[in-house]
């Protein structure tokens, strides 16, 4: 199921891009999207509702359509799983469409995470999380299709028509080897982890390279650390990590250590930008608030310079 996150203010909704850089959404089907986002949740979510607060009425709302079908298989136990399409499919029940345009395809398991994979990565903005489960995925599917590897492949790849599966999948996805098995390394990671890889908290190389290879123990009170102290690990620290935990001596203390060695913990202080709008003019920039604040504290800082002084 896709989750699109959003930030509301007093005025503004701000949306992710991914949405609307989707090449298989509509510009009518994006509108939609960007309209019922920015409403409040507890909104009447019908094609009613939408109607009551749009030019359209329910028929035009309800006409939009996809312009492609979906791509399915039938499932053993009856019912179909949608290969290609599932956006346009969750757009379509927002809107309350009862009926979808199909093409239906018998598939192999193994073909059907391959196209999966291939319908799914090229689409813009893919979070480093979506990238990594969909390399797993491919290439797990392609070793089941190989079979057993030859005796000196690769420890990620699998000897298929003489190559190894893994310089197949990278050569399909335009990147390079070590890309591709630092992308499925990040798999390894705790959930928490890989969702601070897609926040940008933890960088990409480090939390491949290093952190993947940490025990699940050792990488929750890393992640731990990390909330609690606002830190997160250089590569040269991610290194000494895994190095550590390698030689089966990564205890909790030698975590905080290494933590603390290189980056004095900072404090860090956030603003919500509707708590700050009721002080300034609304043509005031965020730099201009940003010069106010400093000055206010400033003075606030001498009088109590002052103060002590006395």
């Amino acid at each position: 199921m896709a989750v699109f996150r959003v930030e509301k203010t007093r005025n503004y909704t701000v949306m992710s891009n991914h949405p609307l850089r989707d090449k298989s959404l509509s510009l009518k089907a994006k509108g939609l999207l960007s309209l019922m986002l920015s409403l409040p949740e507890e909104w009447d979510y019908t094609t009613k509702g939408l109607a009551y607060i749009c030019k359209d009425g329910v028929d035009s709302i309800e006409s939009t359509g996809i312009a492609e079908p979906l791509i399915v298989r039938p499932r053993s136990g009856g019912g179909y799983e949608i290969i290609s399409g599932h956006r346009r499919d969750y757009c379509a029940k927002v809107v309350g469409l009862e009926t979808r345009p199909v093409i239906v395809r018998d598939y192999s398991d193994e073909d059907a995470d391959v196209l999966v994979v291939d319908y799914n990565i090229n689409r813009e903005n893919l979070l480093p999380s979506e990238k990594a489960k969909a390399y797993k995925l491919k290439l797990d599917a392609m070793r089941r299709t190989a079979g057993r590897p030859a005796k000196n492949s690769g420890q990620l790849g699998q000897n298929f028509q003489g190559r190894a599966s893994v310089d197949i999948l990278a050569e399909q996805a335009e990147e390079s080897r070590k890309q591709v098995q630092r992308y499925i390394r990040l798999t390894n990671l705790i959930p928490p982890l890989m969702e601070a890889v897609d926040a940008g908290k933890l960088k990409f190389v480090p939390a491949a390279d290093y952190i993947s290879h940490l025990t699940e123990k050792e990488q929750t009170y890393l992640q731990f650390l990390m909330e609690r102290d606002e830190v997160s690990p250089s590569v040269d620290q991610a290194q000494r990590l895994k190095q550590i935990s390698a030689e089966g001596k990564l205890e909790n203390n030698i975590i905080d250590l290494i933590m603390r060695e290189e980056k004095p913990l900072e404090r860090k202080v956030t603003l919500r930008n509707d708590r700050l709008q009721k002080y300034f003019p609304a043509s005031y920039t965020p730099k201009q608030m940003e010069e106010v604040i400093i000055k206010l504290l400033e003075g606030w800082h001498r009088r109590r310079q002052q103060e002590q002084e006395r």
